[in-house]
Formats: structure tokens, sequence, C-alpha cells
């Protein structure tokens, strides 16, 4: 009875404690270590889990990487059929097909300028005050004025009747008589322009101009699955390549300024086409994969400036309306616009080790000015994502935008030697392209 009213006391002696401290105490935990490794699945199997072990494998491999000309190796190293994209293609509203593949809207109209030295030429930019230095470390320059203008339009208007009327052509090969006047004359322009605003934007004394150059795009976008062969029936993403080869280009040591912010919001979506590629028509090759900007990874002018496209002589306005597809005129301009500007700044983008699995963190900005050396139609691409894989493309708000004009003529006709109905507009704004330089 003694022991019993003594354990009795006790409970009612800790009647008050907390219910923690009532319960007995936890053991010290044990780090047990297996004795043998982690069950994963195979890398040789057909498995889903065995395949998301080899994807994973390779993403970490190329993630790893610190070397540009390594990780684009690693990048392009499969081979297997892709759809090759030509820029310059007859097809049917190639442009709203393009817009699905690369995953950009377009804007009618060109974006307002950011840059120091883009404001519109006809506004007699004022002086900097004195000191006032730029990014490259060169005192800036107001921008060019009346003077200037006409000046540059003098060598614009002696370029052109140097190949259309001083220059006597004899007859040209079938289909290539673009090649023999509208060719060297847009690259006179180029030249021209290139050195005049050089004294406005020092950024063109630093570029490098190129001519006739190698532009190359790999890609992922969409899946489909594999309709014959030892691997028929798996579902594999659809590759694709551009090959472009632009008239000229200039690039620069450093990157044009973005002309929106990176998380802007654009209200327009981007056309989505619920068919194969081959129903545009598109074709399958295969061969090497390849990124190409034009030069070397090693090479200090590693960002785009401006591209030329000359056009094909099939592109003959008058041929198009005669076909009853005079609509088509525009589109062809836009497709050209927006696949060779989604290339180059896409290779820009990869040079700087940015790919699908590691989005770009800031845009990347190219113009483009695609001529038969009579029209003119001007473009602006800004870069805002990579990411177009089916498990990378998360973001709907990420899109690539592309801005764009219609084609408006530098000129009316060439009699002689005078140049009838010359087009100040489009020269100003040939001259706003070569004026924009990073900020």
């Amino acid at each position: 009875m003694a022991g019993r009213r003594l354990f009795g006391k006790k409970l009612r002696h800790n009647v008050d404690l907390p219910a923690a401290l009532l319960l007995p105490p936890e053991p010290a935990p044990t780090t047990t270590t297996s004795l043998y490794p982690p069950i994963v699945a195979s890398m040789t199997a057909k498995s889903k889990a065995s395949k998301r072990r080899r994807v994973e494998g390779h993403y970490g491999r190329v993630h790893a990487l610190s070397d540009i000309t390594s990780k684009l190796g690693l990048i392009t190293g499969l081979q297997r059929l892709k759809y090759v994209v030509y820029p310059q293609t007859f097809s049917l509203n190639a442009d709203r097909w393009y817009q699905h593949f690369t995953k950009t809207v377009y804007l009618a109209g060109l974006p307002e300028r950011r840059g120091p030295g883009e404001q519109d030429v006809a506004g007699l930019l004022e002086r900097r005050g004195p000191g006032e230095q730029d990014v490259a470390g060169l005192p800036e320059r107001r921008g060019p004025g009346e003077q200037d203008v006409a000046r540059i339009k003098s060598l614009v208007c002696e370029a052109l009747l140097q190949e259309f009327f001083y220059t006597k052509k004899g007859r040209t090969f079938l289909y290539r008589e673009q090649e023999v006047s509208a060719a060297p004359f847009l690259t006179s322009v180029m030249s021209i322009l290139s050195s005049q605003c050089a004294q406005y934007n020092p950024t063109l004394t630093q570029s490098s101009l190129d001519l006739k150059p190698q532009v190359n795009f790999y890609w992922l976008r969409g899946e489909t699955v594999v309709p014959r062969g030892h691997r028929k029936g798996r579902v594999d993403p659809i590759r694709f390549q551009i090959d472009d080869e632009p008239l000229a280009q200039i690039r620069v040591p450093k990157q044009l300024p973005e002309f929106v912010p990176l998380d802007f919001v654009v209200p327009e979506e981007v056309p989505v086409i619920p068919y194969e590629p081959n129903k545009l028509p598109l074709f399958q090759r295969q061969y090497e994969n390849n990124i190409f900007i034009g030069s070397k990874v090693d090479d200090p002018c590693r960002f785009g400036h401006t591209q030329f496209h000359l056009v094909p002589d099939k592109f003959k306005r008058e041929r198009l309306q005669k076909l009853n597809k005079g609509d088509q005129i525009e589109v062809f301009l836009r497709a050209n616009g927006i696949a060779s500007l989604f290339a180059w700044t896409g290779a820009q983008a990869m040079y700087q080790g940015f790919w699908s699995q590691a989005d770009v963190t800031r845009p990347f900005v190219s113009q483009a000015v695609i001529s038969d050396g009579k029209y003119f139609s001007f473009f602006c691409y800004q870069l805002n994502t990579l990411s177009l894989q089916v498990d990378c493309d998360k973001d709907p708000n990420r899109k690539n935008i592309c801005w764009g004009t219609q084609s408006a003529p530098l000129y009316e006709t060439v009699e002689k030697d005078d140049v009838k109905g010359f087009n100040d507009d489009v020269l100003r704004q040939l001259v706003d392209f070569f004026l924009n330089c990073p900020t």
C-alpha cells in the first residue's frame, strides 16, 4: 500500500508538466549506409525511365562544359533526319509556319529606338556636352544633318547610276540578272552607309563586314512519332535546320540595345500549325548539324548588327501578280526576315553559352534589309527565348518578336543619267538602321 501511494504521489507531482516532456526521449539518428547501390533505370532499355535517364545525363554533360566549342559540338552531335527551313521560299503563307517553328510574333511597323544616336535623322540631333563618352570610350557625335543626308543621297545615286547606266552589261544567264546589277548596288550601298555613318556611330569603326557569309542554326520544336525503320513508334522531337547566305552582314563587338524588356508581354499570339512540316512543304535531310553566325567562336565581333538580303530572280512582282499571287509578295519577305533573323540571333545567343535548357537572360537584337535593288523592306528582331522544345517550353509569355515594314521603292526609274522619284524616307530608314549602336 505504501508503494502504491508513493507511485500515485509521483503521478500527481508530474501532472503539470507538458506532454512533450512526459514522452520517452527519441533515439539518436543513426546513419545507415546501404550495402548495394541505388536501383536506377538501364541506359540501354526502351522504357520511359531509361530514356529520361539518358536525356538527363546528356543535359548534365552539356551544363558541365564551359568551352563554347565543345558545348556546341555536344548539342549538335546527334545526327537525325531534320527539316531544312529555307529562308527564301515560295510556299503559300509560309510566314505563319515560320512563326510557329520559331515561336515568333510578327508586329507591323518598326520599334522605337532606345540607344544613343538612334533618333530620326530629320530631327538633327543636338550636340553632346563636352567630355561625355559612350560605351566604347569614344566621344559621341551629333546625328547627321541635312547636308550629311544630302551627301549620302548623292553617293547612293552615283552607285545606282554606276550599276544601271554607266556600266555596259551584256546578256546574263537565266535567272542570274539580280547578281549582275542589284547585288553590286546593294553591296555599294552597305559600304557607303557604314563609312558615312561611322562618324556618328563609333561602333561601326570596330565592326566586321562579311560578304556572302554562311549562317546556320539548328533547333528542336514539337514532337512526332517515327513512322518507319528500326525506331518505329518512338516519340522524337522535330528537328529543324536553317542554312542561310545573306548578301552581306555587319558584326559588332558589343550587343545592340533591346527594343522591349525581356519580360514584356506581347498580346498577340504565336500562330499554331497542327500539321507536320512536310505539309508546307518542307523536306527532311540528314547531314551535319551546324550553328554558325558567320565567324568562329573566338572572333571579337560576335554580335549581329544588320544583314542585307537579295531576293532571287524568280521573285518578280509582275510575275506573281500575273499568277494571281500578289498577296504572297509581302508573305515572302516576312518569311525571309523571320527565318534569317531568328537563325542569326539564335546562333549569337548560343555563342554566349545559352541553349534550350539554359534560356537567355537578356535579349539578342539584330536588323535586316531585304531588297531587289529597287524595293526595300526593313525588319528588326528580338530573340527572347531559345526554349522551344516540349520539355522546356513552359512560359507562354516568352515569345520572340519580329517587327517589319511593307516594301517601298527607293526610286521610280533610272532615265539615262538621272534618277527619277527618289524616296527620301527609305534612305532615312537605311541611315537610321546604321545609326543603331550599343548603349
